[in-house]
C-alpha cells in the first residue's frame, strides 16, 4: 500500500484553561509547514509538546491522522478542520490508518516509522475543539489515528509517499486495539498477540484479563 503525506504539522505553544499541562500550555494546535522536516527519535524537529507525561516519547514520537477520517468529522461538525486539527504531525492521504497493523513499518520520506498504538482522546482535545462530549463521540467513531516510533531518522515533507514496507502476520490493527481498550473488551485477548504493542498497554491488558477471570 502506498499513500502520501498530505501535510506535515508542527505544534505551537497554546495557553488555555483546557490545556492538560500543569503550566496551562499545550502543543495540540499543530500547523502545516513548508519544506522537509527532520524526523528524530523523539519526534519532529520544532514540534512543541506540552504535557510530556502523556505525550511524546519513543512510542509516541509521531502522530498520524487520515485526511479521509478528518472528512467525516468535517461533515459531522459542519465546520472545516484544517490539517493538524487533530493534533497530528502527519496528515495522510490514501493510507488506512485505522487498519494499520501494530508493528508495521512505514517508509515516509527518508524516515522509517513503526505503528505502535492508537490515540486516546482526552479533555485537552475536547477543549481545543470546544466540543464537550468529544471524548464519547471520538470513542464511538473509533478512528483514532496512529502513533508511530522512529526506527530510522530522516526527513519528511508534504507530498512524500507513505509506503508500508513490512506488516506483521498477527494482524492486530490500530482499530482493534482502540475498540478492545474502550468499547469491546472481548477483543482484549487478541492484543497479547500484537508484537510491537507498547509494554504499558500489554500490562494493562493482562491486568484487565486477570480481573475478568
Amino acid at each position: 500500500m502506498t499513500g502520501r503525506v498530505a501535510a506535515v504539522n508542527l505544534g505551537i505553544v497554546t495557553e488555555a484553561g483546557w490545556a492538560g499541562d500543569a503550566s496551562g500550555r499545550s502543543g495540540i494546535d499543530k500547523r502545516p509547514v513548508d519544506g522537509p522536516v527532520s524526523v528524530l527519535t523523539g519526534g519532529l524537529a520544532g514540534d512543541f509538546i506540552g504535557e510530556r507525561a502523556h505525550h511524546g516519547g519513543p512510542d509516541q514520537a509521531v502522530y498520524a491522522y487520515a485526511e479521509e477520517d478528518a472528512a467525516w468529522w468535517v461533515a459531522e461538525l459542519g465546520r472545516p478542520i484544517p490539517p493538524g486539527g487533530f493534533g497530528e504531525n502527519l496528515t495522510t492521504y490514501a493510507v488506512d490508518v485505522t487498519g494499520a497493523v501494530i508493528g508495521e513499518q512505514w517508509q515516509v520520506g527518508s524516515a522509517l516509522l513503526q505503528v505502535t498504538k492508537p490515540r486516546t482522546p482526552c479533555t485537552t482535545f475536547a477543549g481545543f475543539w470546544g466540543v464537550p462530549d468529544l471524548i464519547r463521540r471520538f470513542t464511538v467513531r473509533a478512528s483514532p489515528g496512529a502513533y508511530l516510533r522512529v526506527l530510522r531518522e530522516g526527513e519528511v515533507g508534504a507530498g512524500d509517499p507513505v509506503e508500508v514496507v513490512d506488516r506483521p502476520a498477527h494482524g492486530v490493527t490500530i482499530g482493534e486495539v482502540f475498540r478492545a481498550t474502550s468499547l469491546e473488551p472481548e477483543l482484549l485477548p487478541r492484543l497479547l498477540d500484537a508484537e510491537g504493542l507498547p509494554e504499558p498497554i500489554r500490562e494493562k491488558v493482562r491486568r484487565r484479563l486477570t480481573r475478568q477471570g
